[in-house]
C-alpha cells in the first residue's frame, strides 16, 4: 500500500498513526495538494491528502473511510469496536476531532487572504467551533486515561492529532492552559511511539 498525503496534515497524521499502531506496512508518497503540479487529484479529484492507495492503485479516501479500512486489515490492536453503540462513541469522537481539525484548517487559510471584515467574521464563527469543540473533549474525557473504554482507539489519535496540529499552526489557542487535565492526557498519548514517529517538523 501507499499513502499520499503531507507530512503536516492532521488528518493524514491520524492515518499515519493508525498505521504505526497497526503495524501495517506501507510507503509513503509526500505530496502537497496545495502545489500547482501536484499529482493528488490523479487519485482524487477533491484534490485532498491523505489518500491510501492499495496494491491495484485502487484509491481509498477521505481519512475516516481510511482508518476504518486498515483497522479491519489486521487484528492488532484494534482501535475501532467492532458495532453497536461502542463503535458510535468513538465515531462521534472521531467526529468532533475532525471538526475541531476542520474550523481550524478554516481560519489557518483564511489568514492567508486579504484582511476583511467578513473574513474576520468568519475566523470569528471558525474559532467559536474549535473553543467548543475542545470544551466538549476537556469535558467528556475528565480524568479518564482513554476517550472511551480502556484501551486505545481511533477517538484517541483523532483527538490528540487534533490538538498536536493546534499547537502547531495555531499556536495562540492555548488549549492547554484553559484545559490542563486534556493537557496530562494529549502528553500521555503524544508519548506513544506512534505519535513521536507522526510528528510534523516545524
Amino acid at each position: 500500500m501507499k499513502l499520499v498525503a503531507s507530512r503536516t496534515s492532521p488528518y493524514a497524521r491520524k492515518v499515519r498513526v493508525v498505521l504505526a499502531e497497526k503495524r501495517i506496512e506501507f510507503d509513503f508518497v509526500e505530496e502537497n495538494a496545495w502545489n500547482a503540479d501536484t499529482t493528488v487529484p490523479q487519485f482524487n479529484p477533491l484534490n485532498k491528502v491523505p489518500v491510501l492507495l492499495l496494491d491495484d492503485d485502487t484509491p481509498i479516501f477521505d481519512s475516516r473511510v481510511i482508518v476504518e479500512f486498515l483497522d479491519g486489515v489486521s487484528p492488532v490492536s484494534r482501535l475501532l469496536p467492532e458495532s453497536g453503540r461502542e463503535r458510535l462513541i468513538v465515531k462521534r469522537w472521531e467526529a468532533l476531532a475532525d471538526g475541531i481539525v476542520d474550523a481550524g484548517v478554516a481560519i489557518f487559510l483564511e489568514r492567508k487572504r486579504p484582511k476583511t471584515a467578513e473574513g474576520d467574521t468568519w475566523m470569528a464563527r471558525q474559532r467559536s467551533k474549535v473553543d467548543a469543540g475542545i470544551a466538549m473533549a476537556a469535558r467528556d474525557l475528565g480524568g479518564k486515561d482513554f476517550c472511551h473504554g480502556v484501551n486505545l482507539t481511533v477517538a484517541d489519535i483523532a483527538l490528540a492529532c487534533a490538538l498536536f496540529w493546534l499547537e502547531f499552526r495555531l499556536p495562540e489557542i492555548d488549549w492547554r492552559a484553559q484545559h490542563p487535565g486534556l493537557a496530562a492526557w494529549a502528553d500521555q498519548i503524544g508519548g506513544r511511539p506512534s505519535f513521536a514517529d507522526t510528528k510534523p517538523a516545524i
